[in-house]
């Protein structure tokens, strides 16, 4: 049997994006009575990881893959054409006070020190997506893990298309920016 290199076995673990529960303690986990999607991912963070959930989010989506920048780029052409906010409207807001409550294309709603929640509202939907630091484990094993949640609110049949053609996109692109932000290596203290 081979075993791993300590490190490499750590990388794994740091590296490995699960599906889990919307968590309670979240903002988010309330906000909406039925939401039309609700999803969260959580990746183990290692212990010398930063802990301001504001700039584990900014370094998340500052490091995505170059095909979620064109994926965007298609999503953009589409909804343009019906009238929703694009991201590149959302990126060229250029009031400093609005810039400074907006992260990317998302403007920022809530911030405390383990959470981070950002969203935006339209005519078709209203959604809010949380970066929430969660300590799991026993007191011997105990381990940090940011949580990343998304929840949707449609307005009519526009929202409901919308998240129906976008939720399988929208899976593999919360993944691969976790996971992508994972093998790049967190910011530490």
């Amino acid at each position: 049997m081979h075993h791993l290199a300590p490190h490499v076995t750590m990388l794994t673990a740091h590296c490995s994006v699960q599906s889990v529960a919307l968590p309670a303690e979240s903002g988010v986990s309330r906000l909406y009575d039925a939401p039309d999607l609700a999803d969260a991912y959580a990746v183990r963070l290692p212990e010398n990881a930063i802990d301001d959930p504001e700039l584990l989010a900014r370094f998340v989506f500052a490091h995505q893959a170059a095909w979620i920048a064109k994926l965007m780029s298609v999503r953009d052409a589409i909804v343009a054409r019906v009238g929703l906010k694009t991201a590149r409207q959302l990126r060229s807001i250029k009031d400093p006070a609005a810039a400074r409550e907006r992260l990317d294309i998302f403007r920022i709603y809530a911030r405390n020190a383990h959470e981070i929640i950002l969203g935006e509202n339209d005519r078709h939907l209203d959604f809010r997506v949380s970066l929430l630091q969660q300590t799991r484990g026993t007191r011997e094993d105990r381990a940090r893990y940011l949580i990343l949640s998304t929840v949707v609110h449609c307005h009519n049949r526009l929202g409901r298309f919308y998240i129906l053609a976008i939720a399988p996109f929208h899976r593999l692109v919360v993944r691969s920016s976790l996971r992508r932000a994972a093998r790049i290596g967190w910011p530490t203290v």
